[in-house]
């Protein structure tokens, strides 16, 4: 049985950190540090789903689908998971695989990322829906 918990709580912390951080305008009292904070946590949070979701991919990819050898890598899984109908498209999620930012750390690359993550939270309930058969609340 494939254990979803981890996927679903990593997915809903980044959600709420996201609603989280759309919010930043209008909470003036924030200093700049504070706001690099919420952003810095964003990405971090990202980061952690994109590794439970992919994981947890492989596993249904193995155990649901019966597909044998699967790579231990993000990129290749997504592919399988593509060819056999669980992705809308390969690009986006190709390009989440480039998302995160914990060894680059430049301004532009975190403002990049944090423009992607909301397409990535809708992609990724859409295969959480599509692999539990349950609705996203």
């Amino acid at each position: 049985m494939i254990d979803y918990s981890k996927y679903r709580k990593s997915l809903q912390h980044l959600e709420a950190q996201f609603r989280n951080y759309r919010c930043l305008d209008t909470r003036a009292i924030l200093l700049e540090l504070d706001r690099e904070g919420v952003s810095e946590s964003v990405i971090h949070r990202f980061e952690v789903c994109y590794d439970c979701l992919w994981k947890t991919l492989k596993r249904y990819l193995g155990e649901a689908l019966g597909i044998p050898d699967l790579p231990s890598s993000p990129k290749p899984v997504l592919r399988i998971a593509f060819e056999n109908h669980l992705l809308g498209a390969i690009e986006p999620w190709l390009f989440y695989a480039g998302v995160g930012t914990s060894y680059d750390y430049s301004e532009t690359k975190a403002r990049d990322s944090l423009a992607r993550i909301e397409d990535f939270i809708k992609d990724a309930i859409a295969l959480y829906c599509r692999m539990t058969g349950e609705p996203w609340e």
